[in-house]
């Protein structure tokens, strides 16, 4: 069984990846309820813009019709299925006391990410954009001061080591590095926080990766079975609260 190391956290942020996606349709406003009436004390989606310019939460970014994919970067808002929550519409139904993480799926979905959170005033310190783009984070920086940036990458496609990286994202204010839960070890964990970063595993899927994980630090974790994730997390380090 894996060491029980310290996180920077006191109990690790637990994101509903596209909500509660094994019970309910994935990035669904009935999906994201049923993620938080679980336990949960994040929900995760992926963000993306139409051409008149809403944020919009899917997890393709295509809408599927009889003849071909539409990318719905191509298509107003109007035309979308109904089950296609915009971000104004996710915080009006599901509310604000969670932690929020989104992946940034194209630069153009920043500013009206930025428009629609700042209208629906959902708390900054509670939102985790993410991409593999450090550019792209740049401009989350520009648009929207106060939210957490993080670098969702692969060992595999770093230029640097993984200490130098680490040492790059704290100069340049980057606060976590997200890595498959496979490239996760003790070592790599006590390393980023040495740099005053956020540790975070994705596809967590199993109950042993999901208490191995947690066990080695992890500061956020991110898996489809909300149930299993919970249940573990609070069995492991204690209850999740929720923001506030």
């Amino acid at each position: 069984m894996q060491q029980r190391l310290p996180s920077r956290r006191e109990v690790p942020i637990a994101f509903a990846h596209r909500g509660a996606r094994s019970l309910a349709r994935e990035n669904t406003i009935e999906a994201f309820r049923l993620a938080l009436r679980l336990g949960a004390n994040g929900l995760e989606s992926d963000v993306w813009s139409t051409s008149d310019g809403v944020a919009i939460l899917d997890h393709d970014g295509v809408v599927r019709t009889l003849l071909r994919k539409v990318p719905v970067g191509n298509m107003e808002r109007s035309s979308l299925p109904s089950h296609i929550p915009s971000v104004v519409e996710f915080v009006e139904s599901v509310g604000t006391n969670f932690h929020l993480s989104l992946d940034i799926k194209s630069g153009g979905a920043i500013a009206p990410l930025a428009a629609a959170l700042t209208s629906a005033h959902f708390p900054l310190d509670q939102l985790w954009l993410c991409s593999p783009d450090e550019l792209v984070l740049d401009e989350v920086r520009a648009e929207l001061p106060g939210s957490n940036l993080v670098h969702s990458t692969r060992l595999a496609k770093l230029p640097r080591t993984f200490e130098q990286h680490c040492a790059r994202l704290s100069e340049t204010g980057i606060g976590t590095v997200n890595l498959h839960h496979s490239e996760w070890n003790g070592g790599r964990v006590v390393m980023c926080h040495r740099f005053g970063l956020n540790a975070f595993g994705w596809d967590i899927q199993q109950p042993d990766t999901m208490e191995n994980g947690v066990r080695m630090g992890l500061d956020g974790v991110y898996s489809d079975h909300v149930d299993m994730m919970v249940d573990v997390c609070t069995s492991t380090v204690g209850a999740l609260p929720l923001p506030r």
